[in-house]
């Protein structure tokens, strides 16, 4: 699926005129617009090595860092998350900080099938003030005191991404409370892992986890004496069998204003103390707590927010990814520090077409209009496939002047123009998906492809930023400027880090490869967390010190820098096999690369050290699988189509053309195939909450169609 057409010369020629015409106009009216500035920048260096070991494996830094790596955020300054949130309430104290849309009612809707969904229909945004924000955390802060927490005992957020989760986070900064992250979606195992690793005696959830996935596990934490519900009502709970008191965040927030509660001395944090235990999402098996300081957490959004210009009190963030992960509270963190406003959202109730919003009514970003928003490659990948989709289906007239305007825009950008013409009136509807008014993307969390990173530039209308980091490393790394529009790069590195290249023998990355040096991505700098929660034997492996005490951590991530200094990710460790024959297969560079072929919403690819060929599982679109089952004459339900050996074998050769397109080699073309009717969510365990896929729940999943398919040979 590509924006690219035979088109008549003549047609192309007048509208290449046309479009011409109206920017000068613009430019005329507006002012230049600066492409010769933009092409000059965009070749410029932004990183190079730096230190008495500077050669091609770096240290690489970002130009402007090449004094110093930044640890605090300026204007506002401060050493820890509390610093930083007080600096920003003191200077924007009437400003809107936190937004929560009004559920006016909701409705049972029956589809077709016979099931039943819940629709909402959802008023205006309702703000908090800076300084209510501030209160509410600190009243918040002393009630969990006035219940028994102390500083420096963890305690736990076991919640949906919203409001009350940011509150609840700031009062555990201002009380010295290490706050202990999970992810929504961890299976009852996990939860319990950490809950008891950590020891947490306090919880922080909302009152459908705790009926849908606590309740199930209560008696597998024996420590746990209190569970606070974000919830108001109801307004008292009963005690639990277990001995175990529930609350309203309501009711500790009224304990933490009385006079005795509120005055009562509290111990303010030092940088180096820890903010948060962020658990992973276990994409590799157990979940891991990453201890990050509050001096790594500013480090981190300082190098973010430097790469975000005019970031300040006129931008509106849409928050919707899982705060317990590090992308997200990065992003809302450097959103605080600079006083803008954050909307609350959710994955179901985004836009006007997500599947809890009632037809005819607004999703939240037609009502916000955010100006910022962060996304990962999965979502971004759904929109770029779904308005593909439609383009194949307009007419001739506009599918023409959609590739024409698709295309000149492409040019334009690459000399470092606008197309004011294309973007009022060809991807004005495009652009309103996200509200019409987003000026930045920020793409993270895992590799975004060159077609849908083209396809966010030209048809959203605003630049988007790739970036690369790790929870490891407070989710920074690097950040592609925004006036940088190559792609399948992520940047230079952040002025809060810096980056090395060491040897990967086994997989043929070296330093000294031409012509650009290769090998494992190390991350060094302020940002560089304090290590794995208990777990000594894994932070000797992951984590070091060098001789003049900075912290590094070893990524397991192949990378290769660009003569500017930007970093490309061009495989992982983990995801090396060596095939039966000596061939070495990268699952993730095969997912890449066959991630973009229309048939394929989802692909995990597998290899066997014992066998000679790849095999696929597959989550098929379910629009083109339908399609392409009426071409060759198939019938069935969706899933009798997907259990099809024969369909099977016609999907294989769609998607084997475009391995091939892709250039991939022959043995990383998989060979077999099995669909699946069911997508890979979160909640079913087989994707982690940023979309990555769960391999070994994956290979559990599916063992007995791997054996099935090697069986047969």
């Amino acid at each position: 699926m590509s924006v690219c057409a035979e088109v008549n010369p003549l047609v192309e020629g007048v509208f290449r005129l046309v479009a011409w015409l109206y920017s000068l106009l613009c430019a005329v009216w507006g002012g230049s617009h600066g492409g010769r500035c933009v092409q000059e920048r965009s070749r410029q260096l932004k990183a190079r090595p730096v230190g008495s070991c500077g050669g091609p494996q770096g240290p690489y830094r970002d130009l402007a860092a090449l004094g110093g790596l930044l640890r605090t955020l300026r204007p506002a300054g401060g050493e820890t998350l509390e610093q930083v949130f007080e600096s920003a309430a003191e200077r924007f104290p009437q400003r809107p900080c936190l937004g929560t849309r009004q559920l006016l009612r909701d409705e049972d809707e029956q589809q077709p099938n016979g099931k039943v969904f819940k629709k909402v229909i959802l008023g205006q945004y309702h703000w908090r003030s800076y300084e209510d924000t501030q209160r509410a955390a600190r009243q918040f802060g002393a009630g969990l005191a006035s219940l028994g927490q102390r500083p420096r005992s963890n305690i736990a957020i076991f919640c949906e991404t919203r409001a009350e989760w940011i509150i609840s986070a700031q009062a555990c900064f201002m009380y010295n409370f290490p706050l202990v992250t999970l992810y929504s979606t961890l299976g009852g195992p996990a939860i319990a892992h950490g809950l008891n690793e950590t020891e947490v005696t306090h919880i922080i959830t909302s009152k459908e986890l705790l009926e849908t996935r606590l309740m199930a596990i209560l008696e597998e934490v024996p420590r746990l004496q209190h569970i606070v519900v974000v919830e108001d009502k109801p307004r008292s709970w009963p005690d639990y069998p277990q001995g175990i008191r529930v609350h309203s965040m309501a009711a500790v927030q009224e304990r933490g204003a009385k006079p005795d509660n509120a005055s009562a001395p509290r111990e303010r944090p030092r940088a180096t103390d820890i903010a948060v235990i962020m658990y992973t999402s276990g994409s590799t098996g157990v979940p891991k707590g990453v201890m990050i300081s509050h001096s790594n957490l500013v480090a981190g959004i300082t190098g973010m927010a430097e790469r975000i210009p005019n970031l300040g009190e006129e931008d509106t963030y849409i928050a919707y990814l899982p705060l317990a992960h590090v992308l997200e509270l990065s992003a809302e963190m450097v959103c605080l520090a600079h006083g803008c406003r954050i909307g609350y959202s959710s994955p179901h109730t985004l836009a006007d077409t997500s599947t809890k919003i009632k037809r005819g009514s607004k999703g939240d970003v037609s009502v916000l209009q955010p100006t910022l928003m962060a996304a990962v490659p999965e979502i971004m990948d759904r929109i770029y496939k779904n308005v593909m989709l439609r383009v194949e289906e307009m007419g001739a007239v506009q599918r023409t002047l959609f590739t024409l305007a698709y295309n000149y825009k492409l040019e334009q950008l690459a000399k470092g123009y606008s197309t004011p013409l294309c973007d009022k009136f060809v991807f004005g509807k495009v652009r309103a998906l996200l509200g019409g008014r987003t000026r930045v993307l920020l793409s993270g969390g895992a590799p975004l492809s060159a077609a849908t990173q083209r396809f966010m530039n030209v048809c959203l209308c605003c630049p988007v930023g790739q970036g690369y980091g790790l929870t490891e490393t407070c989710g920074a790394g690097t950040i592609s400027q925004l006036w940088d529009y190559s792609t399948g790069r992520v940047g230079a590195p952040l002025v809060c880090c810096e980056i090395r290249l060491k040897d990967w023998v086994e997989g043929g990355y070296r330093c000294m490869d031409k012509p650009r040096p290769r090998g494992e991505v190390l991350i060094g700098g302020p940002n560089v967390t304090m290590g794995y929660y208990k777990n000594e034997a894994k932070n000797h492996e992951d984590f070091f010190t060098d001789e003049s005490g900075q912290r590094w951590f070893c990524t397991g991530d192949i990378g290769e820098i660009h003569a500017d200094g930007c970093l490309q990710i061009i495989d992982r460790k983990k995801d090396l096999v060596k095939l039966q024959a000596g061939e070495y297969v990268s699952l993730g560079k095969v997912e890449a690369a066959l991630k973009n072929c229309p048939l394929i919403d989802n692909i995990c690819v597998y290899a066997n050290s014992d066998e000679s060929y790849v095999i696929g599982f597959v989550v098929p679109n379910q629009k083109q699988l339908l399609n392409l089952a009426e071409q060759r004459g198939l019938c069935g339900s969706w899933a009798e189509l997907c259990d099809s050996p024969v369909m099977e074998e016609e999907v294989l050769k769609v998607i084997t053309e475009a391995a091939l397109t892709a250039q991939l080699e022959r043995f990383e073309i998989p060979r077999k195939l099995r669909l699946s009717a069911e997508p890979w969510t979160p909640e079913a365990g087989l994707v982690t909450d940023a979309f990555k896929l769960k391999r070994q729940q994956l290979k559990s999943h599916y063992q007995q169609d791997i054996e099935r398919m090697y069986a047969s040979r």
